[in-house]
């Protein structure tokens, strides 16, 4: 084996306060750390999961001001590695739209962020069971897709309900991107039918490692995530992942080579032709 990086994905049932979240979640990371990972992932909504509206003005706040994020920057510099922060729910910052951002947070090992990312795709469906989500009613969409630099390569930034889109995945990967984040919070009736293949899809459509920590089991306001937290390989290979919704930590290492192997076998990446598409 080359090159090689070791990881942690932290998995979680995020409570319903900042404060509260970061009691859970800083625990899980102290023992990532202590486990070697060098880079820690956490899932969609690190540091609050509240979907009933009358009480989620209360506690969402200014990136700034937000006591999960500046306890988790504080880790992250105390402990020496980089941190992914799936996503923190936020105050978007944008004059006239009150709804939140659902912003992904890439912390150094120095506590600095880095990188920001506002899920571009918010989750409005309908299920067939009768579960109804509208994600737009309270989180306000980004418009940008981001790649970001690390140590060991460059990470490209997705939250959630993102990887049913592989168009965005393939325009990462096209920038260079040899990881791709996936932080969830992933219902369970489309977890268990869809969780894990849209995964796979979306490494060997990219050759890139899919990194995609979760939320997991029953929230204080309600839902149930799906938790089954996993990484992929860049050939579509599951190497690691929990086979179940509790809160706990993964550990991976990943063979930093493996991304030029797949890309080389397959280099569909570079095979893009113009096309007239189809009548609507």
């Amino acid at each position: 084996m080359g090159r090689t990086l070791d990881i942690a994905l932290i998995q979680t049932r995020t409570p319903a306060t900042p404060q509260a979240a970061l009691a859970q979640v800083a625990p899980l990371i102290r023992r990532a750390a202590e486990g070697g990972a060098r880079f820690v992932l956490t899932p969609e909504g690190t540091n609050l999961l509240e979907q009933r509206r009358d009480r989620r003005g209360d506690v969402i706040r200014d990136e700034s001001d937000d006591p999960c994020i500046r306890g988790l920057r504080a880790l992250a510099a105390e402990l020496g590695i980089w941190l992914l922060i799936g996503s923190a729910i936020v105050k978007s910052g944008r004059v006239g739209d009150g709804r939140a951002a659902n912003r992904s947070l890439l912390v150094d090992d120095g506590g600095n962020i880095v990188a920001r990312y506002d899920k571009l795709h918010v989750f409005d469906v309908d299920l067939p069971n009768g579960e109804v989500y509208r994600e737009s009613a309270n989180i306000r969409p980004g418009d940008a897709a981001v790649v970001a630099d690390t140590p060991w390569g460059r990470l490209g930034l997705t939250v959630c309900y993102d990887v049913r889109f592989p168009h965005l995945f393939r325009q990462l990967a096209q920038a260079g991107a040899a990881m791709i984040a996936a932080p969830a919070a992933f219902t369970v009736p489309t977890g268990e039918a869809h969780w894990e293949t849209l995964l796979r899809a979306r490494a060997i459509e990219t050759g890139a490692f899919i990194l995609a920590p979760a939320q997991g089991g029953l929230h204080e306001d309600g839902r149930r995530t799906w938790g089954r937290s996993t990484v992929v390989s860049p050939w579509g290979e599951v190497i690691a992942k929990l086979d179940n919704d509790d809160p706990g930590v993964l550990f991976a290492t990943l063979d930093l080579d493996a991304v030029d192997t797949a890309r080389r076998a397959i280099p569909a990446l570079t095979h893009d032709r113009d096309f007239t598409p189809p009548v609507r």
